[in-house]
């Protein structure tokens, strides 16, 4: 293998890098990441363009359906996944948030059995938010995250074993613009996995755990493939044995639903199962559609987890998984605690238990919390009903789940003006605190992050591109979307401090509610935002 001086050359970093930060940024850690880039950054951009080819079919009325020339892999019974790893057999509760110090400490204290620290959907990629959760994620694994915020101190608890971390970096299509390789920004994808990767693989083994991934947005079994290339050659790398890395998927894009085989064959040997993420997967369904008037749907209250098209993609998932031997992931409560209204909150609270049990009852392993106060209902409901550390004994070989199934659009519901302005000005609290370098906002008692921006977006460009009629009788152009959009703004930015950020969000968000222009993401959209590159230094002198 080369000098680090050498795979060095032609590696910049553009951002600041204070002192806590340069036992993250070490020569030996870029030139990990250079090597991590130089190998694979090729293949994840032409991974790219395929997403561009596979859309312009979308758009041409092509239905995806199961691949045939995978079909040997779905009907081999014999093959599994790797199984349960060192602090992955019992998953029923797992708490998600950004990777800020404080949410870092009180989710390793909450009584969860897992925490995914996000880089992703939950955090704002600003640089210094970036940098500054890998380096509480390095002291988090070593038990050494410990601080003092004013008056209150945040500890570690040491009464109980802690949560098993498990890190969730941004997707393949979002870039590091701070780290430069040959002139070229980095891969989020790679920077985020590669920092964590490279600095605690081995601590979090002598911690009694591993280096376990969440792995979002994949749209193929291609780029399962991809992510697999890369675990080995970083295994390889450090001397590692192949296999302690483990990958769950996260099922957020349809496309990826008529390849969930195919996904858990590609990653077999890392795989920690797959995951409903839920909202990101409404989004997709309305993104890679947005063209076809068959895919309109109501308002986004009305699309829950027992509509058609929902149902059946969790069914097919638990299904999936435990033909497989690996984990079927539940999805997300966002609900957090209405501590001035204990009526609305009882009420959401049951929401929270009647979504719990559904997923337990269908056969999922685990489910997700966004708030602590959450984790104590979701314990209780797969305590009662999951005795057993998981459920991959549940064949749940009843289901036939085919192609009308995936994309059955019956879903009940109207769309209406007060489901308009919730879209927007969900919209519009996110971006503007995107903007600000926040990922995960409390909006309406809950806890919004990329995806549910994502939704509410995609629906308007989509109401207003096929010209659907509200319950009210008022078509939804192009003329009344902007109209609501101002009102709305104008309502969010009086009542938001001095110097929000409400009126740029604006005018970003009223180019994606038009049915015109339709960014690829809302947060490749508003990046250069949250970047401030500076001049570039050569790694090899920080």
């Amino acid at each position: 293998m080369a000098s680090t001086d050498t795979i060095l050359q032609g590696v910049n970093v553009l951002g600041p890098v204070n002192e806590s930060q340069k036992k993250i940024l070490t020569p030996k850690a870029l030139a990990f990441l250079a090597l991590l880039h130089r190998s694979f950054n090729p293949t994840r951009k032409a991974l790219l363009e395929r997403r561009k080819a596979r859309q312009a079919e979308l758009d041409r009325g092509v239905l995806p359906d199961f691949l045939p020339e995978t079909k040997h892999i779905r009907e081999n019974v014999t093959w599994k996944g790797a199984p349960p790893a060192p602090g992955l057999v019992d998953r029923r509760v797992e708490i998600t948030g950004p990777t800020d110090r404080k949410m870092v400490v009180n989710a390793l204290n909450s009584d969860v059995w897992t925490y995914m620290a996000d880089f992703e959907d939950s955090s704002a990629p600003t640089w210094e938010n970036m940098v500054n959760g890998q380096v509480n994620l390095y002291d988090a694994v070593r038990r050494q995250v410990d601080f003092k915020q004013g008056s209150k101190e945040y500890k570690l608890r040491t009464d109980r074993t802690l949560p098993t971390l498990i890190v969730r970096p941004r997707g393949w299509h979002l870039e590091e613009k701070h780290v430069t390789v040959d002139g070229e920004p980095m891969s989020g994808s790679l920077f985020d996995f590669g920092l964590y990767f490279y600095h605690s693989a081995f601590e979090s083994v002598k911690q009694g755990f591993g280096p376990y991934f969440y792995l979002p947005k994949m749209e193929s079994h291609l780029e399962a493939r991809l992510w697999n290339d890369v675990f080995n050659l970083a295994q390889d790398t450090i001397s590692m044995s192949r296999g302690t890395i483990r990958g769950t998927v996260l099922i957020e894009t349809i496309l990826a639903a008529f390849e969930m085989d195919e996904i858990i064959y590609e990653l077999r040997d890392h795989s920690s199962g797959l995951n409903c993420g839920r909202w990101d997967y409404i989004f997709s369904v309305i993104k890679k559609f947005r063209q076809n008037s068959s895919f309109v749907l109501p308002d986004r209250g009305c699309i829950t987890m027992t509509v058609p098209f929902m149902d059946a993609y969790v069914k097919l998932l638990i299904q999936t998984c435990h033909k497989r031997g690996v984990h079927a992931m539940g999805g997300m409560a966002a609900q957090i605690p209405i501590k001035d209204d204990p009526a609305a909150n009882d009420k959401a609270m049951d929401g929270v238990r009647a979504d719990k049990l559904r997923e337990v009852r269908a056969g999922h392993d685990g489910t997700w919390v966004a708030h602590p106060a959450l984790a104590q209902i979701a314990i209780d409901i797969f305590n009662k009903h999951m005795p057993t550390p998981n459920q991959l004994f549940v064949r749940r070989e009843d289901v036939r789940v085919g192609q009308n199934d995936l994309l059955n659009m019956n879903v009940p519901g109207q769309v209406t003006e007060e489901g308009i302005r919730k879209n927007l000005s969900i919209g519009l609290g996110y971006m503007e605190a995107w903007i600000r370098g926040v990922g995960c906002v409390p909006i309406n008692y809950l806890m919004e992050d990329a995806a549910t921006a994502e939704v509410s977006r995609s629906q308007l460009w989509q109401w207003v591109r096929h010209g659907v009629t509200t319950a009210e009788g008022k078509r939804v152009d192009k003329q009344y979307a902007l109209k609501l959009l101002k009102e709305q703004t104008a309502q969010l930015a009086a009542n938001a401090p001095k110097g929000n950020k409400f009126q740029l969000a604006a005018q970003y968000f009223a180019g994606q509610v038009t049915g015109e222009d339709y960014a690829d993401f809302l947060t490749s959209l508003l990046y250069n935002e949250i970047t401030v590159a500076g001049s570039p230094r050569p790694a090899a002198k920080l």
